[in-house]
């Protein structure tokens, strides 16, 4: 159930919320002992960080954790800046991956070619479609690990994710093609994906009109591909924040009222459930700061 923000006290110092931590959010993950957790919304709203806050929070809790990420502009080594006990961390290099796959099939398929059809090979593998299948191979091959284990993954800007997604969903339907008829029993990336006892997609978002109209949009692109968002994030919040350190500048009492309204459009009209998480006055690099990033609310 999404609890509703008390509205603000009429004096411009006060602010009154009752929101959840993201702590909250991870207490209910937590609960199911492994999964696949990813992180979507726009660049900028803070994904890594959250992605990073998340992984720390499950691993803190003795569970093991694969913090991974799609993102190339992503520094999650740097956001950790530590090593924590039950915590892995990846990152899926397009530029890597493909070089590694192109390797591979060149060895493989290449073998067998004369030096006509080895070169033919290469110009083929030197096609962008090539980026995209590596790409989702090494997407799918993280995702699976999360049978035994959560794996948090901080993806990449919306344009990028939803290129992914294009490229699982195509899958999905040249696998159901090929297994019309069979009574084989399969699974593919996208029915994980599609499977919220497998999959929650927490969506990023900041407490201002255009990020949340973008991460409303990107909701909607998500359900027409079968995949329901388990809960909002609502990132850097200035009305958070003022709740337990008083804010003075009539700048930022303002941006935290005008806050209000987005806040409550997300609690009431687009999420099933979110958290709000504050701006913090110091960045939230390490293990020790992003434990009491995810501990803060509004509650």
């Amino acid at each position: 159930m999404t609890t509703v923000p008390r509205k603000a006290a009429l004096t411009p110092e006060v602010i009154q919320l009752d929101a959840p931590s993201l702590s909250q959010l991870v207490d209910e993950i937590a609960a199911d002992g492994h999964g696949l957790v990813m992180l979507m919304g726009k660049g900028g709203v803070g994904k890594t960080t959250l992605a990073a806050a998340v992984a720390v929070q499950l691993a803190h809790r003795g569970l093991s954790v694969h913090l991974t990420t799609s993102d190339p502009a992503a520094h999650l080594v740097e956001t950790l800046h530590g090593t924590l006990e039950h915590l892995t961390v990846s990152r899926i290099d397009p530029h890597e991956v493909t070089e590694r796959y192109r390797a591979q099939v060149l060895e493989s398929k290449g073998a067998t070619l004369d030096a006509q059809g080895r070169a033919l090979l290469e110009e083929d593998l030197r096609s962008p479609c090539t980026e995209e299948i590596a790409v989702f191979q090494a997407f799918s091959r993280v995702i699976r690990e999360a049978g035994k284990k959560f794996v948090v993954m901080d993806t990449a800007p919306t344009g990028h994710t939803l290129l992914l997604l294009d490229a699982t969903g195509a899958y999905h339907r040249d696998i159901a093609r090929q297994m019309e008829g069979a009574n084989l029993h399969f699974t593919t990336p996208m029915m994980q994906l599609q499977d919220p006892t497998q999959t929650k997609v927490l969506l990023v978002t900041l407490a201002e009109t255009t990020p949340v109209l973008e991460a409303a949009n990107l909701q909607a692109d998500l359900r027409r591909a079968g995949i329901e968002p388990w809960a909002w994030i609502i990132n850097n919040s200035v009305a958070a924040a003022s709740l337990t350190a008083p804010v003075t500048s009539p700048l930022l009492r303002q941006r935290a009222h005008n806050e209000l309204r987005e806040i409550e459009s997300v609690a009431t009209r687009h999420a099933r459930r979110y958290a709000l998480v504050p701006l913090l006055q110091d960045e939230p690099v390490g293990v020790d700061r992003l434990l009491q990033l995810a501990a803060n609310g509004a509650t």
